[in-house]
């Protein structure tokens, strides 16, 4: 009978216990790790625990039918995705359908209604200077407080507090900050027109005096503001969609905004001074150190910069409320700080009564700039989940069908040794449980149909290996081998074996994953996880075990339950040693 290789494999081999206990420790030690974070299920996706599923048409501008390309599109996607991901929700999914559409789907737990108002906005995001502003109910618009003033910091990037954070509060020179209700169309007319004036030419002065235009005519353009501005109410729904629609970026503009006490205002705008891609990134951040509570803050560009400096240099000379910017998404006043001094740094922050919602808000706003594209809401599908709860439990139907048809398989063709193959597979099981149950809050992993489907092709993968081992032993003990050697020699070759087609199973999984988009990569994942825990369970669980049951008489005497027995098996004579025949002897001649 061939001899076991002498070293380092005959110790390996001797030693099944070392890898048996490593696989328990592993496992004993993500199962406490799963108890401890709380998370003992795996998260679900939203065609299993529900949600909202959005489809967005892109809807091309007069003359631009070419801009609807996939380049545009893909923009657009990855924009959506950030600005969801940006509410906490790292399940969501964002892909395109056909040519024009993008599905966003939205899992159960999150506002679907602040997805919907963040995720197809068209975003076209503007900093432009306040010429005016008042509630739209009339009277006087809020002011700055003076409480908020900005310290001077090493930086110098204090934006200032929110002009809408309280009503009827004190400017910083101690005066009422309420404008006086009796001012003239002509008084306000005035000031309109020395503030563009002002906007055009730096060197302009707030003491600039009135210009014929304030007086001008319905074809002045500053007298066409001034009526589009009497006219405009803002709090109706219907003219707040409308305000300043069709203004460029270059032309001053009306627009309504909503203050922190939910009054609506609004404004006459200069022209556009920054523009939302100058802004590099913007976060919401809760200042511990000043007491101004939730901030917002804000990195410009190297151009954004320079634009920024120059248009806060301008407003810190101007009294209020034209020491204000207005920050515009899609035609309205999302915030209105106001400046001190003029911010050269490159950074900013605006503070002001901010709770983290609305603080993240306006920084989402801010950091995921304009889309490509504009669209339209198609369509708002609610998946309930009582629909994915069938789902599931038809996907978990499915695969205990297909488990107790491998199990009957095994116990029907290699019969004790299919003990060893079902052991293997509850391990396989357990690992793959816990793993999916601590993927869900650390890499935001969610659990959907075509995942549970990958699952259960994966016992079919599983179930593979553990085939291709025993027959390479069977095959050993058919040569006429005892079981113990078999084992050893067997598992050189059928390791190779192994490796080989789960690493083919593990390449298409990768490769289907980098491709695919949506719920397919959910199948991708899975397969590619199951099959790397394969390969562990087994070199860790199933060759040590096996190694461990070929020295019990059950199984090494090849009796008939075994699964192992030479005469079932067709099993030829044991092989022995043989001895070479010595040569001749040699005879003296006389």
């Amino acid at each position: 009978m061939a001899a076991l290789k002498k070293g380092r494999n005959a110790s390996a081999t001797s030693k099944p216990w070392r890898s048996l206990a490593l696989i328990l420790i592993a496992i004993v030690a993500l199962t406490g790790g799963m108890f401890a974070s709380g998370h003992t299920t795996p998260r679900l996706g939203i065609d299993l625990a529900g949600g909202t599923s959005i489809t967005l048409a892109a809807v091309p501008e007069a003359g631009q039918e070419s801009a609807i390309n996939k380049t545009n599109m893909d923009t657009a996607v990855s924009i959506m995705e950030r600005r969801v991901n940006g509410l906490g929700v790292s399940e969501a999914e964002v892909q395109t359908q056909g040519d024009r559409n993008i599905i966003v789907n939205i899992p159960k737990g999150t506002n679907s209604k602040q997805a919907r108002e963040q995720v197809g906005t068209t975003a076209k995001l503007y900093f432009r200077p306040v010429i005016t502003t008042e509630l739209a109910g009339g009277g006087a618009a809020p002011q700055p407080s003076g409480t908020g003033e900005p310290s001077a910091d090493p930086s110098g990037d204090k934006a200032g507090d929110k002009a809408t954070d309280g009503a009827s509060q004190e400017a910083t020179d101690g005066s009422s900050a309420s404008a006086d209700p009796s001012a003239s169309a002509t008084t306000q007319g005035r000031a309109v027109t020395d503030a563009l004036k002002a906007d055009e030419s730096p060197a302009a002065t707030d003491e600039a005096g009135p210009s014929p235009s304030a007086t001008g005519g319905a074809a002045d353009p500053d007298a066409k503001l001034q009526e589009a501005y009497a006219k405009l109410d803002c709090t109706k729904e219907s003219v707040r969609a409308t305000a300043g629609e069709g203004a460029k970026a270059t032309d001053p503009t009306v627009a309504c905004g909503q203050n922190s006490q939910g009054q609506w205002q609004k404004y006459i705008l200069g022209p556009a001074a920054v523009d939302g891609t100058d802004v590099d990134e913007a976060d919401a951040v809760l200042n511990t150190t000043s007491g101004a509570g939730w901030t917002v803050t804000m990195k410009f560009t190297g151009e954004g910069s320079k634009k920024f400096a120059d248009i806060t240099g301008q407003l810190a000379q101007k009294q209020s409320p034209q020491n204000q910017f207005a920050i515009v998404l899609d035609g309205e006043v999302v915030s209105d700080p106001y400046v001190r001094q003029a911010l050269t740094g490159g950074n900013a922050e605006i503070s002001g009564n901010f709770t983290q919602q609305s603080a993240q808000d306006l920084a989402n706003m801010l950091s995921y700039g304009a889309l490509p594209l504009t669209f339209r809401e198609d369509s708002v599908t609610t998946v309930t989940a009582a629909l994915g709860g069938e789902q599931l439990q038809a996907g978990l139907i499915a695969g205990a069908i297909g488990l107790a048809l491998v199990i009957l398989y095994l116990l029907f063709y290699y019969r004790g040794l299919s003990f060893i193959a079902i052991a293997s597979l509850l391990v396989s099981a357990a690992l793959t449980y816990v793993i999916m149950s601590l993927l869900g809050p650390t890499i935001g992993f969610a659990l959907n149909l075509p995942a549970v489907c990958g699952a259960i092709v994966a016992i079919g993968i599983t179930a593979d290996s553990f085939i291709v081992y025993f027959e390479r032993v069977r095959d050993e003990i058919r040569e006429g081998r005892s079981l113990r050697p078999s084992v050893e020699r067997a598992w050189p070759r059928a390791r190779r074996t192994i490796l080989v087609s789960d690493f083919v199973s593990f390449l298409a999984a990768a490769v289907l994953f980098v491709v695919t988009v949506g719920k397919v990569q959910g199948f991708a994942f899975t397969l590619g996880l199951t099959t790397v825990l394969d390969v562990v369970v087994v070199f860790l669980f199933t060759k040590p075990l096996l190694t461990l049951m070929a020295r019990r008489k059950f199984f090494a005497s090849g009796h008939k339950w075994s699964g192992l027995d030479p005469k079932a098996l067709g099993a030829k004579p044991p092989l022995r040693r043989t001895r070479r025949p010595s040569a001749p002897a040699q005879t003296k001649e006389a």
